[in-house]
């Protein structure tokens, strides 16, 4: 059995505050909204249903074993939801446990209103972690690409502690945007 490193052990509650505030933060600029919102993934944790109280939260999971309201693969369609009946979806630390997160992408954005709101996050400079499998990690030019036809609101980085350009992890806010079909070609990226 692997051991924590002294620096996840270090940054593991510094992970867990950023994206505690992130959710917090970004609850309270959708305030004045209500609506339905899909948390993907959300095993047994409350924080989004107690941050989002002006939505109607529904859950999602590949598995019962936390007792979602919904069960199925967010890389696949789900013919069961409708296009387009959620006004918010939440995907935290779910993305690189996907198998294609392009796919996933996709499926979000199906479900997800034109200007809808997606939470979306991964670690960066994390280690393999469960539920097993563990197979992605997301840059910031990678964001940019997963979500190409989204229109990003904000990336928010938690940088390493004296390690710049590899942060430990990002939440991302984007606005769904229906009429975006980039290309690769479209795709433009911050130097860094």
């Amino acid at each position: 059995m692997a051991t924590p490193s002294q620096f996840d052990n270090d940054t593991f509650q510094l992970a867990r505050d950023h994206l505690q505030q992130f959710v917090k933060k970004t609850a309270e600029q959708l305030r004045g909204e209500s609506g339905r919102l899909l948390e993907v993934g959300p095993q047994d944790r409350s924080l989004v249903r107690e941050s989002f109280h002006n939505f109607a939260v529904e859950t999602f999971d590949i598995v019962d074993t936390y007792g979602p309201d919904l069960v199925g693969d967010i890389t696949r369609v789900n013919e069961f939801i409708a296009d387009s009946a959620y006004d918010v979806v939440v995907c935290m630390e779910v993305i690189e446990h996907t198998l294609n997160p392009f796919d996933a992408v996709k499926e979000i954005r199906r479900v997800l209103k034109d200007g809808g709101h997606l939470l979306i996050s991964a670690p960066l400079n994390w280690r393999i972690h469960g539920p097993s499998p563990d197979c992605w990690r997301i840059t910031e030019h990678g964001w940019n690409a997963l979500l190409r036809d989204f229109d990003i609101v904000e990336i928010d980085i938690l940088e390493s502690p004296g390690r710049e350009l590899f942060p430990i992890r990002y939440n991302v806010l984007a606005r769904c945007n229906k009429t975006k079909q980039s290309q690769d070609s479209d795709l433009t990226f911050r130097f860094i």
